[in-house]
């Protein structure tokens, strides 16, 4: 390029960043910049509660967390107990069915005695 041409460019240039100034209020670029200051303010502190809260969580599951797995292999542990015991109990009960027919009532009494929710239905 030319000298002669970059001078031309460089004058368009200074003219269209000066009407773009006169477009532009001061007092209102003032504004938005102090408005973006104290949303910034306002970011940096969420951002520091946040923080805070996630250390606090997570001191607070690493307290927390060994008597969750604990509680846990318990109600496995009691769960597969009782799983045994009822199918301990069932075969019982076909045993006892084999030998007297008619030691437990038909299964239309039997619902009107048993009244209890079945709690291997999710509900």
């Amino acid at each position: 390029m030319e000298d002669a041409e970059r001078e031309s460019i460089r004058a368009a240039s200074k003219e269209v960043s000066r009407e773009f100034k006169t477009l532009i209020n001061a007092e209102d670029l003032d504004s938005l910049k102090q408005a973006q200051n104290r949303i910034l303010g306002r970011l940096q502190d969420s951002n520091a509660v946040l923080s805070h809260f996630n250390e606090y969580s997570e001191n607070c599951f690493a307290e927390v967390s060994g008597d969750f797995s604990k509680n846990t292999r318990l109600l496995r542990s009691l769960k597969s107990d009782l799983d045994y015991i009822f199918l301990k109990l069932r075969s019982m009960k076909a045993k006892i069915l084999a030998t007297y027919p008619d030691a437990f009532p038909n299964e239309s009494a039997k619902e009107l005695l048993d009244r209890r929710p079945d709690l291997e239905m999710p509900q």
